[in-house]
């Protein structure tokens, strides 16, 4: 059995959880604030090679499938991304409701190809998305 390490990056944004839920359940404004998905995201069409529900994204390695988690009353906003080679990388996302404002926490698998700079690079990329996030949320 193998685990990966993890980093747990979170955000807190003042707005009412039913409101950050309900932006993060809608994989159309993932490219407002994550620049991963920034160059754009499209529903894949059927003869793209996406398999049914996946989500069409520019990635520096070529063509990426994103499948999101459906919207529902967790705040949970999960999303897997397929590169072309065939890797899979998920991306636990959560809105969590804190007081009168919300909590969002994204966890930051290392992948086995990675060393310290690059999964400390991968953290800091995360935090500036989850702080565009929070800009974007409050404003």
């Amino acid at each position: 059995m193998t685990i990966a390490p993890t980093r747990h990056l979170d955000v807190a944004i003042d707005r009412p959880f039913a409101e950050v839920a309900a932006f993060l359940a809608e994989p159309e404004n993932f490219p407002a604030w994550a620049t991963g998905l920034s160059s754009g995201l499209e529903r894949a069409a059927a003869d793209s090679g996406a398999e049914p529900g996946e989500w069409l994204a520019a990635a520096p390695e070529g063509r990426a499938y994103v499948r999101f988690t459906p919207a529902n009353d967790y705040g949970i906003a999960d999303h897997r991304v397929r590169f072309p080679d065939g890797t899979t990388v998920d991306i636990p996302l959560r809105a969590i409701p804190n007081g009168t404002g919300t909590t969002v926490v994204l966890t930051l698998f290392r992948q086995p190809d990675m060393d310290d700079d690059r999964f400390a690079a991968d953290a800091d990329w995360v935090r500036r998305d989850l702080t565009a996030l929070r800009t974007l949320l409050e404003n």
